[in-house]
Protein backbone atom coordinates (compact mmCIF):
# COMPACT_ATOMS: atom_id res chain seq x y z
CA UNK A 1 0.00 0.00 0.00
CA UNK A 2 1.92 3.76 -0.93
CA UNK A 3 2.07 5.86 1.92
CA UNK A 4 -0.52 8.45 1.04
CA UNK A 5 -2.92 5.85 0.83
CA UNK A 6 -1.80 4.74 4.83
CA UNK A 7 -1.75 8.21 5.72
CA UNK A 8 -5.11 9.49 4.69
CA UNK A 9 -6.71 5.79 6.57
CA UNK A 10 -4.88 6.95 9.46
CA UNK A 11 -6.00 10.88 9.11
CA UNK A 12 -9.52 9.70 8.38
CA UNK A 13 -9.58 6.94 11.02
CA UNK A 14 -8.18 9.51 13.31
CA UNK A 15 -10.41 12.18 12.46
CA UNK A 16 -13.78 9.61 12.70
CA UNK A 17 -12.55 9.18 16.47
CA UNK A 18 -12.44 12.77 17.15
CA UNK A 19 -15.81 13.35 15.11
CA UNK A 20 -17.04 10.56 17.47
CA UNK A 21 -15.79 12.16 20.42
CA UNK A 22 -17.09 15.51 19.93
CA UNK A 23 -20.68 13.85 19.16
CA UNK A 24 -20.22 11.63 22.52
CA UNK A 25 -19.28 14.69 24.56
CA UNK A 26 -21.86 17.09 23.21
CA UNK A 27 -24.25 14.54 23.37
CA UNK A 28 -23.35 14.10 27.23
CA UNK A 29 -23.96 17.84 27.90
CA UNK A 30 -27.16 18.07 25.95
CA UNK A 31 -28.47 15.12 28.13
CA UNK A 32 -27.09 16.48 31.51
CA UNK A 33 -28.48 19.87 30.43
CA UNK A 34 -32.06 18.32 29.86
CA UNK A 35 -31.96 16.49 33.13
CA UNK A 36 -31.01 19.67 35.22
CA UNK A 37 -33.71 21.72 33.13
CA UNK A 38 -36.46 18.99 33.88
CA UNK A 39 -35.23 18.02 37.21
CA UNK A 40 -33.42 20.61 38.62
CA UNK A 41 -31.64 20.70 41.94
CA UNK A 42 -33.59 20.34 45.00
CA UNK A 43 -32.78 23.67 46.31
CA UNK A 44 -33.99 25.07 43.37
CA UNK A 45 -37.30 23.20 43.33
CA UNK A 46 -37.78 24.33 47.16
CA UNK A 47 -36.52 28.68 46.26
CA UNK A 48 -39.32 28.02 43.61
CA UNK A 49 -41.73 27.24 45.79
CA UNK A 50 -40.90 29.91 48.62
CA UNK A 51 -40.98 32.07 45.96
CA UNK A 52 -44.31 31.23 44.71
CA UNK A 53 -45.84 30.83 47.97
CA UNK A 54 -44.39 34.39 49.14
CA UNK A 55 -47.36 36.35 48.64
CA UNK A 56 -50.08 34.30 49.86
CA UNK A 57 -47.75 33.32 52.96
CA UNK A 58 -47.84 37.25 53.70
CA UNK A 59 -51.39 37.89 53.19
CA UNK A 60 -52.66 34.90 55.76
CA UNK A 61 -49.56 36.26 58.12
CA UNK A 62 -50.30 39.99 57.54
CA UNK A 63 -54.28 39.07 57.93
CA UNK A 64 -53.60 38.37 61.60
CA UNK A 65 -55.40 36.73 64.51
CA UNK A 66 -55.08 33.92 66.46
CA UNK A 67 -55.52 31.56 63.85
CA UNK A 68 -53.05 33.22 61.81
CA UNK A 69 -50.47 30.03 61.42
CA UNK A 70 -53.54 28.20 61.22
CA UNK A 71 -54.35 29.20 58.71
CA UNK A 72 -51.15 29.23 57.00
CA UNK A 73 -50.66 25.08 57.43
CA UNK A 74 -51.65 24.73 54.08
CA UNK A 75 -48.42 26.28 53.04
CA UNK A 76 -46.33 25.09 55.53
CA UNK A 77 -46.84 21.59 53.91
CA UNK A 78 -46.32 22.50 50.60
CA UNK A 79 -43.12 23.90 51.54
CA UNK A 80 -41.98 21.11 53.94
CA UNK A 81 -43.00 18.75 50.72
CA UNK A 82 -40.31 20.65 48.57
CA UNK A 83 -37.88 21.47 51.85
CA UNK A 84 -33.74 20.12 50.62
CA UNK A 85 -32.51 17.98 53.44
CA UNK A 86 -30.81 20.73 55.22
CA UNK A 87 -34.16 22.33 56.43
CA UNK A 88 -37.17 19.77 55.94
CA UNK A 89 -36.43 18.74 59.46
CA UNK A 90 -37.19 22.24 60.81
CA UNK A 91 -39.98 22.14 58.85
CA UNK A 92 -41.35 18.70 60.28
CA UNK A 93 -40.89 20.50 63.45
CA UNK A 94 -43.10 23.47 62.30
CA UNK A 95 -45.85 21.40 60.64
CA UNK A 96 -46.03 18.69 63.40
CA UNK A 97 -46.70 21.47 65.85
CA UNK A 98 -49.36 23.26 63.85
CA UNK A 99 -50.75 20.02 62.92
CA UNK A 100 -51.30 18.94 66.57
CA UNK A 101 -52.67 22.11 67.22
CA UNK A 102 -55.22 22.02 64.61
CA UNK A 103 -56.17 18.52 65.35
CA UNK A 104 -56.43 19.19 69.10
CA UNK A 105 -58.72 22.11 68.22
CA UNK A 106 -60.69 20.39 65.68
CA UNK A 107 -61.34 17.30 67.87
CA UNK A 108 -63.06 19.73 70.68
CA UNK A 109 -64.61 21.12 67.89
CA UNK A 110 -64.14 24.94 69.05
CA UNK A 111 -62.96 27.68 66.41
CA UNK A 112 -59.53 28.87 67.15
CA UNK A 113 -60.08 32.08 65.93
CA UNK A 114 -62.35 32.30 69.26
CA UNK A 115 -60.74 29.75 71.37
CA UNK A 116 -60.18 30.79 74.93
CA UNK A 117 -58.11 28.81 77.18
CA UNK A 118 -59.63 30.97 80.27
CA UNK A 119 -62.85 30.61 79.20
CA UNK A 120 -63.75 27.65 76.67
CA UNK A 121 -66.61 26.89 75.43
CA UNK A 122 -69.10 25.07 76.75
CA UNK A 123 -68.74 21.07 76.03
CA UNK A 124 -64.97 21.47 75.81
CA UNK A 125 -63.81 18.67 78.33
CA UNK A 126 -60.95 19.00 80.66
CA UNK A 127 -59.22 16.67 78.72
CA UNK A 128 -59.54 18.43 75.67
CA UNK A 129 -58.59 21.76 77.46
CA UNK A 130 -55.08 20.03 78.17
CA UNK A 131 -54.46 18.75 74.81
CA UNK A 132 -55.23 22.07 73.37
CA UNK A 133 -52.67 23.56 76.03
CA UNK A 134 -50.60 20.96 75.34
CA UNK A 135 -50.24 21.33 71.79
CA UNK A 136 -50.17 25.15 72.60
CA UNK A 137 -47.19 24.79 74.51
CA UNK A 138 -45.44 22.59 72.04
CA UNK A 139 -46.18 25.26 69.34
CA UNK A 140 -44.40 27.96 71.52
CA UNK A 141 -41.82 25.86 71.91
CA UNK A 142 -37.99 26.85 72.10
CA UNK A 143 -37.72 23.92 69.27
CA UNK A 144 -40.68 25.02 67.39
CA UNK A 145 -39.35 28.68 67.67
CA UNK A 146 -35.82 28.24 66.44
CA UNK A 147 -37.40 25.79 63.64
CA UNK A 148 -39.16 28.55 62.69
CA UNK A 149 -36.85 31.01 62.74
CA UNK A 150 -33.81 28.46 60.59
CA UNK A 151 -36.50 28.45 57.68
CA UNK A 152 -36.89 32.22 58.00
CA UNK A 153 -32.78 32.59 57.76
CA UNK A 154 -32.84 29.79 55.03
CA UNK A 155 -35.61 31.05 52.77
CA UNK A 156 -33.54 34.44 52.89
CA UNK A 157 -30.30 33.75 52.62
CA UNK A 158 -30.54 31.11 50.24
CA UNK A 159 -33.81 31.55 48.06
CA UNK A 160 -33.09 35.41 48.42
CA UNK A 161 -36.97 35.51 49.76
CA UNK A 162 -38.31 36.06 53.21
CA UNK A 163 -41.19 34.51 54.45
CA UNK A 164 -42.50 37.37 56.68
CA UNK A 165 -43.43 34.90 59.87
Amino acid sequence: MPAHLTFRTATRRSDVRKVRCAVTAGLAVSVLAGLAGCGGSPQASYCDEVKSQQTQLSKVIGAGGEAALLDALPIFRRLQGKAPSDVRADWTTVVDALAGLDKALTAAHVDPKTYDAKHPPAGVSAAQQRAIAAAATTLGSQKTLAALAAVQQQARDVCHTPLSL
